[in-house]
């Protein structure tokens, strides 16, 4: 899920408006995210919340694994 820098947040509600899943929502002006276990975009790391901030508060972390055959 993404995690959220507070005092980055300026609140324009960007994240909001291209989150599939509605797993961001506004709570006192600043974005929070709420967990879904139907969640299927951010399972697939769709990282567009990340992608329309405009301060940079939204970081989708994830960790790349290569198997070998």
């Amino acid at each position: 899920m993404p995690e959220i820098d507070i005092d980055k947040c300026n609140g324009c509600g960007l994240c909001i408006n291209v989150c599939a899943c509605n797993a961001i929502v506004m709570v006192d002006n600043i974005i929070t995210v709420i967990g879904k276990k139907e969640c299927y975009q951010c399972i697939r790391w769709c990282t567009l919340c990340e992608d329309v901030c405009p301060t940079g508060a939204i970081n989708c972390a994830f960790e790349i694994v290569i198997e070998e055959d």
